[in-house]
């Protein structure tokens, strides 16, 4: 029976154990959790790269999660190989092929992709090409794939046409800017921090403003993850008949509405979140086919994990961080 025990598999992992709106890393912890076994239509993967989204950070302050699921494994994003070496990435939403009604995204309802394993079903798996290196395809499944969707599929945003992104720094804002640039659109950024928008400047961005400062022209559409703090910005930087695609609030989430500009101006508010998976596969294709890729802020062990997560939760970042185990 002791021989037994002693074959369980373990592996290193960053789990959620408690939620505290107010010190949500005192609820992280990094240390040994048993091998995840694959149901029948599910694979295990080895992970060889996972990368951090806020929403990591809001599921150790309560969003989103039961805490009835505690502990789970964090992240939702990663690429890695299959057991018959296939080099994947990893689409995060289970359950569905969109985030919505019957589906969860990785790290809710199921372990996440902070761990050296994970199990997933085989049909999140998509092919990643050789020239994307598994840093940067583990930036792709919510982060990027949210703004391929914002940009292309909700905004409906066409070459030659004009975008607002707010907030540049973010992970979801960078990679809106580095894949309008790559489609042909003409794109503005704002920040706060004038290194930001020199960064974003450098990415692409034909100009990156302050919050709030008049752009050179209307744009046609807005990539809006900021919330109550560039609302009224948004509404006020765009053409007639445009539209604001939404994917977060970081900064609030009840802004005042301003309907008399948005039905004068006969103006369009769409709400966007993650992808499908077949959006996932144009987005991988695009960046092979492009040269595009993802900015990574920075690269550390999966043993620094609340190193990571600590700077998540300050804002200390431009680009994604990546985790590898």
């Amino acid at each position: 029976m002791l021989a037994a025990e002693t074959t369980i598999g373990r592996m290193l992992a960053v789990t959620a154990v408690d939620i505290d709106a107010h010190d949500p890393l005192r609820g992280l912890r990094v240390g040994e959790r048993p091998d995840p076994v694959a149901p029948h239509g599910w694979e295990v993967v080895r992970v060889r790269a996972a990368s951090l989204n806020h929403h990591d950070v809001w599921t150790l302050r309560g969003v989103g999660v039961d805490p009835g699921r505690l502990p789970v494994v964090l992240g939702c994003d990663a690429a890695g190989v299959t057991a018959d070496g296939r080099e994947v990435v990893v689409h995060a939403v289970v359950g569905g092929d969109t985030f919505g009604r019957g589906s969860s995204i990785l790290s809710e309802e199921h372990d996440g992709t902070h761990a050296e394993l994970l199990a997933v079903p085989s049909a999140n798996l998509v092919d990643k090409p050789p020239a994307l290196s598994f840093e940067e395809a583990a930036c792709l499944p919510t982060a990027w794939l949210t703004a391929y969707r914002m940009l292309f599929v909700q905004g409906g945003l066409r070459p030659g046409q004009r975008v607002l992104v707010q907030g540049a720094g973010g992970g979801v804002a960078t990679a809106a800017i580095l894949l309008a640039r790559a489609a042909g659109l003409r794109v503005y950024a704002t920040s706060r921090d004038e290194a930001k928008r020199e960064r974003a400047r450098s990415l692409g961005a034909h100009a990156a403003l302050e919050p709030g400062a008049r752009l050179p022209e209307r744009v046609d559409g807005v990539v809006e993850t900021v919330g109550e703090a560039t609302w009224g910005h948004s509404l006020r930087a765009l053409e007639a008949g445009g539209v604001i695609v939404v994917s977060g609030a970081t900064s609030g989430p009840m802004p005042p509405a301003e309907l008399q500009r948005v039905f004068y101006r006969q103006l369009r508010i769409v709400g966007s979140t993650m992808g499908t998976r077949s959006e996932l596969v144009d987005l991988v294709r695009l960046l092979d086919a492009t040269g595009v890729r993802p900015l990574i802020d920075s690269v550390l062990p999966l043993s620094r994990a609340r190193d990571a997560y600590a700077r998540m939760a300050a804002g200390d970042l431009f680009g994604k961080l990546v985790l590898t185990p």
